[in-house]
């Protein structure tokens, strides 16, 4: 069993269904002449699918520890990551508020039909007051819980922060794991970049394990240097939390740009008529927002030659499919 350096004043509450399976990419391997795997972070659960449940895991965690009541989150208006939180929020009993960024009068659809289900208090901002103001608005509606004596705790987007960041430490530990079943050795990881912690996680295991593995992100927003930027400090607070005051230089942060297309959440049908390439070529279903902008980057360099020295390639899919909303199919 794969030592764990977590320390355990950083605990995990077991919300997740793991260890995810790692399946291989048959079709695709035989047409691009690599192995590729996927390791199915989509089957994390049902209300609780996809990557965030695992930052969650420690972040909740801490929330509890500081004796929260309320959970307090921000995101897009289908963001997976609030979804899993109001899932999870009613799985242990507790208030959950959204600040959602959204055009007036959204569609009840998605994830955001199922933060109403369960019964989340949402606050919807427009586009322009979100960027500039969301921040402060969770600090405000956090001194209100807290005055009426109901304590609350903020969680960044995506649970994307030191205490967040050990979520995909532990999927890092799970994959070594796996490999010994398998029989094989994942010299490279590939994933999306929303928000910054499922690679600042894959990366601090990557760290801490000497594992020496090339991990590799796709971002769906912003550029490279913001992500390298954003991720080498969310690695260095995790690093802190284990009593280690290192550097990690942004240029070690290896993110392949140029596959976010219009930005976050604005799809193109090339984009779309390559997930139903893929879901038919492989029977697997990626999301629009993230895994499907992600994987078509990876096919993309690979063909370009980028991934000639790798010789077992593990894409991890984070799930989303929630998110595929009706609109989509415009574009089918």
């Amino acid at each position: 069993m794969t030592t764990n350096p977590i320390p355990q004043n950083l605990k995990r509450i077991e919300l997740a269904n793991l260890p995810t399976p790692i399946m291989k990419l048959n079709r695709l391997s035989d047409e691009l002449q690599h192995n590729i795997y996927m390791k199915r972070d989509d089957m994390t659960g049902t209300e609780l699918s996809g990557n965030k449940v695992r930052k969650l895991e420690y972040a909740i965690s801490e929330a509890l520890s500081l004796g929260a009541k309320v959970l307090i989150t921000c995101g897009g208006i289908q963001s997976n990551h609030a979804r899993a939180t109001v899932a999870a929020a009613r799985l242990l009993g507790l208030e959950v508020h959204l600040v959602l960024r959204s055009e007036p009068n959204p569609k009840v659809e998605g994830n955001y039909l199922l933060n109403t289900l369960l019964g989340a208090k949402i606050t919807l901002l427009p586009p322009s007051e979100f960027d500039n103001s969301y921040l402060d608005i969770m600090n405000d509606l956090k001194a209100q819980y807290d005055a009426s004596g109901d304590t609350a705790y903020i969680l960044p987007m995506g649970a994307s922060n030191g205490i967040g960041n050990f979520g995909y430490c532990h999927a890092f530990a799970e994959i070594l794991e796996q490999e010994k079943t398998l029989g094989l050795t994942f010299d490279t990881i590939v994933c999306t970049v929303g928000s910054g912690g499922t690679y600042g996680g894959l990366y601090l295991g990557n760290h801490i394990y000497s594992a020496h593995r090339r991990i590799v992100g796709v971002n769906i927003s912003a550029d490279a240097p913001y992500f390298q930027k954003v991720i080498s400090e969310i690695v260095i607070d995790s690093l802190k939390m284990l009593n280690q005051n290192r550097v990690i230089s942004p240029e070690s942060i290896e993110i392949l740009h140029g596959y976010g297309g219009l930005g976050y959440a604005l799809s193109q049908k090339n984009e779309i008529d390559f997930i139903r390439e893929f879901a038919q070529k492989e029977g697997v279903i990626l999301d629009p927002v993230y895994t499907g902008k992600a994987m078509r980057g990876l096919v993309s360099e690979i063909e370009k030659g980028a991934f000639n020295d790798s010789k077992n390639i593990l894409f991890i899919h984070t799930g989303g499919l929630s998110g595929f909303v009706p609109h989509y199919l415009d574009l089918l």
